[in-house]
């Protein structure tokens, strides 16, 4: 049995999107594909509807508050994206995405210190690199003179 999960989790890495940083595992989050494909396609709106719908059903899980932030955040409302990353985070301490998306966002508010502290913890968590601190790292060498 076990190499069948393996299998299928190998199958799922594969099928993700590169855009997904917030891997989904059967049975721990709810279905987000089509909601990663609206955000893929840049509509935000119809993602935050999307999202919306799933909060007002009692989901709770960082996955749809990371994928929140960052369409709030794309779309231009900065202070809500930071809200919903923070409850991200609040879920999941260690949530890669909500890292890097959080860290980005703080760039584009001009606060490279606290960018930096999310790429510290990220270090902690990916120590032999991963998607999330490369993307984070170039953010912020763009951000940085």
């Amino acid at each position: 049995m076990t190499g069948l999960r393996s299998f299928v989790f190998a199958a799922l890495l594969a099928a993700s999107p590169a855009l997904a940083v917030d891997i989904n595992f059967p049975g721990d989050a709810p279905e987000l594909d089509g909601i990663r494909d609206k955000i893929e396609a840049e509509d935000y709106r119809g993602a935050i509807a999307d999202l919306n719908a799933l909060i007002d059903d009692g989901v709770q899980h960082a996955d749809v508050y990371n994928l929140m932030g960052f369409s709030l955040r794309k779309s231009g409302d900065t202070q809500a994206a930071m809200t919903y990353y923070q409850k991200a985070l609040d879920f999941d301490p260690d949530h890669k995405g909500a890292l890097e998306y959080s860290g980005e966002l703080y760039l584009q508010l001009g606060d490279v210190a606290r960018a930096r502290q999310n790429e510290a913890r990220l270090k902690a968590l990916c120590p032999q690199g991963c998607e999330e601190l490369a993307d984070l790292q170039q953010a912020i060498s763009r951000a940085s003179p």
